[in-house]
């Protein structure tokens, strides 16, 4: 680890990719206002002291979303350096439940297709979670084959 990546600020971050029975995975539009604002990502939040991963994407999912989820399989764990900032996302794949999802903390909600994701504008941890995700799918079609 160099010195640079030592200094900076580090959060650790649940993240959910949450599937809905159609297929379509749920993305969110990052306030305008705020730090990478204006970008897409999949919904999550910071872990708190003494909470699982597995708690901390079930309750930012019901605070930002004010949907039920289950939260699946770890997909992926991602270590990345913004200049600011260095991040660790823990991701789970996750199914929505119950509710209708509301744009609590963020300004826009979608239901995408992961062949729609191309489409829109992620900060660049993020892109290693769609890889994940099409990695996956590639290996689930290869099994059935």
């Amino acid at each position: 680890m160099n010195q640079k990546t030592s200094s900076l600020p580090h959060k650790i971050i649940g993240v959910g990719v949450i599937w809905n029975d159609e297929g379509q995975i749920l993305i969110d539009l990052r306030p305008q206002d705020g730090v990478m604002g204006g970008l897409w990502e999949f919904p999550g939040g910071k872990i708190e002291p003494g909470e699982t991963i597995e708690e901390c994407i079930k309750r930012e999912i019901d605070e930002e979303l004010a949907i039920d989820i289950e939260v699946g399989e770890h997909l992926i764990t991602i270590d990345h350096d913004y200049t600011e900032l260095r991040v660790t996302l823990t991701v789970h794949e996750c199914r929505h439940i119950k509710g209708v999802p509301q744009p609590l903390e963020c300004d826009e909600i979608r239901w995408v297709n992961l062949e729609q994701l191309k489409q829109f504008n992620f900060p660049d941890a993020n892109f290693q979670i769609i890889a994940a995700l099409q990695q996956k799918i590639i290996y689930r079609k290869q099994l059935i084959n």
